[in-house]
């Protein structure tokens, strides 16, 4: 028990330090695993902004107990895709904020490079919490294209979803 306690603390430590201060407001609780329909039209506005620009991604939904709901990858997304649009999702879903704070965290050095000890974590702009209600229902992740552009996929299907 004193183990757990002391890696509790010391996660909150290096959160505390690494991310901005923006990000360090209380996020939402894990709220109810996000419905079938809600990730059918949080999937169907990712894959319309890909085609959009006839960008070749993977799109990964779970929901808030991190279990995939929906997968899907478009023509010509390369096989890895698969693996960190996953991951991008599940980090986000863990660390209740997007995977871009990670990513920004780790890209600022300092504290931040202390994230890259942590076992399974995809820290990579591009993965977003679906909040719903204010709580937690699920996350998205995306992969395939530069990064920016998997975020603005993920943020389309968050918008579908207000």
């Amino acid at each position: 028990m004193t183990t757990l306690k002391t890696l509790a603390g010391a996660c909150a430590i290096v959160l505390a330090a690494a991310l901005p201060a923006q990000s360090q407001t209380m996020p939402p609780d894990y709220g109810p695993p996000i419905g079938l329909e809600t990730a059918r039209k949080a999937m169907s506005a990712a894959e319309a902004e890909a085609s959009k620009n006839n960008w070749p991604v993977v799109i990964a939904i779970i929901d808030s107990g991190g279990h995939i709901v929906m997968l899907h990858r478009r023509d010509n997304a390369q096989l890895a895709s698969l693996e960190i649009a996953q991951g991008k999702a599940t980090t986000a879903l863990k660390f209740k904020r997007p995977t871009k704070v990670l990513d920004d965290a780790i890209s600022g050095g300092g504290a931040g490079v202390r994230f890259l000890a942590l076992k399974d974590i995809t820290p990579l702009e591009g993965g977003f919490p679906i909040v719903m209600d204010g709580k937690i229902v699920g996350a998205i992740g995306i992969s395939g294209v530069l990064s920016g552009q998997d975020s603005q996929i993920a943020r389309a299907a968050i918008d579908a979803l207000k």
